[in-house]
């Protein structure tokens, strides 16, 4: 029976990254050697690194303002390194959901923390509108997805101070205009490789300018003057990264990715929709394209254990909601085929004919 991966993170990979980073750990760029166990000063290793950097600037478009880095530690390090780097005084934040409220907790370490608005009072179903950002702040820091809650911003919000987001489950998913932002950052164990590396996309001239003495391993400065070879990047996850990124080109670029991202959505929102046994949990505005989250309708809550076990036997894998929510999750990332989709709305068209 085919299996259709709708994990939330680490999430599904194409055949195409899968496969070529497999023949690598066996055998990389013709070495001998496992991709596993070479130098990451060793010229093919660098090689895979310039590409991937050089990939990332192309499909996002970056201007030459920002430089672009692959870091250790996950997107939750970022949540310390971002005002570790950039927070002086006061940071605005916007909560939309788990991992804001965790960046938020990390960086009133360094300062005063400003949240300009919240969701929490409908757990964080929808994203917050109509806030005023202070123009005293040294930046404001969005998360574009939120995977927990299946919401996400579809506009980008015009301040008058520097922007900061963490895009770790909608990155390459559609089109960036960086220049908007001072730092861009993302996991990659959702849209492009196993966990293990992040990308940081940061402005140049917003380094540099910190007084507090900075360490070494969070100071983007430095990552930047080594081309993220300061210390032992992640290389198999690099490496992985970079066969995404080609996919991605081969596709033909972020643009046809938002399309075929947003076919996905539309086809089991609306099954969503129609379904009599089940409702979105999440603000039909706000609703996410990477993260699609359902529960039972009230009259059929008692039916979930076994939606839950009848999806499983068809094949459908990780559409457990997280615990803080309930119900469903389809976690529709640029790796899962439309098929996949089609499967899951099928499921649950057979199992509401059984009511």
């Amino acid at each position: 029976m085919k299996k259709h991966n709708f994990y939330a993170g680490p999430s599904i990979l194409s055949r195409y990254t899968i496969k070529n980073t497999a023949d690598a750990i066996l055998d990389f760029a013709g070495t001998g050697l496992s991709l596993m166990e070479v130098s990451h000063r060793g010229k093919e290793f660098v090689a895979v690194c310039d590409e991937a950097r050089n990939l990332v600037k192309e499909l996002l478009d970056i201007p030459s303002t920002h430089d672009v880095i692959f870091l250790g530690g996950g997107a939750s390090m970022q949540f310390c390194m971002i005002p570790y780097n950039l927070l002086k005084k006061k940071a605005s934040y916007l909560d939309t959901g788990t991992w804001a409220s965790k960046a938020i907790k990390e960086a009133k370490i360094f300062g005063e923390v400003e949240v300009v608005a919240s969701s929490k009072d409908k757990n964080y179903s929808y994203i917050p509108k109509n806030y005023t950002v202070s123009d005293d702040s040294d930046y404001f820091h969005i998360t574009t997805n939120n995977t927990i809650f299946g919401t996400q911003l579809h506009h980008i919000p015009q301040v008058n101070i520097p922007l900061v987001a963490d895009m770790s489950s909608d990155i390459f998913s559609r089109p960036v205009d960086v220049s908007l932002y001072d730092a861009i950052y993302a996991g990659a164990q959702k849209n492009l490789a196993p966990a293990g590396v992040t990308i940081v996309i940061v402005r140049r001239d917003a380094l540099g300018k910190m007084e507090r003495p900075i360490p070494s391993m969070l100071n983007y400065q430095i990552h930047v003057d080594n081309n993220s070879m300061y210390n032992t990047p992640p290389v198999v996850s690099i490496y992985a990264a970079l066969q995404t990124l080609k996919w991605y080109k081969e596709l033909g670029g972020i643009s046809v990715m938002q399309k075929k991202n947003e076919e996905k959505a539309a086809v089991l929102y609306d099954e969503i929709d129609r379904n009599k046994l089940f409702k979105g949990t999440a603000a039909t505005e706000d609703r996410s394209l990477m993260n699609i989250c359902f529960v039972m309708n009230d009259e059929y809550r008692e039916l979930e254990s076994e939606f839950s076990s009848f999806a499983a036997a068809a094949g459908m894998i990780g559409i457990k909601g997280h615990r803080s929510v309930g119900g469903f999750r389809a976690s529709t990332y640029n790796a899962l085929p439309p098929e996949s989709v089609k499967a899951l709305v099928e499921t649950m068209q057979a199992f509401e004919k059984q009511r």
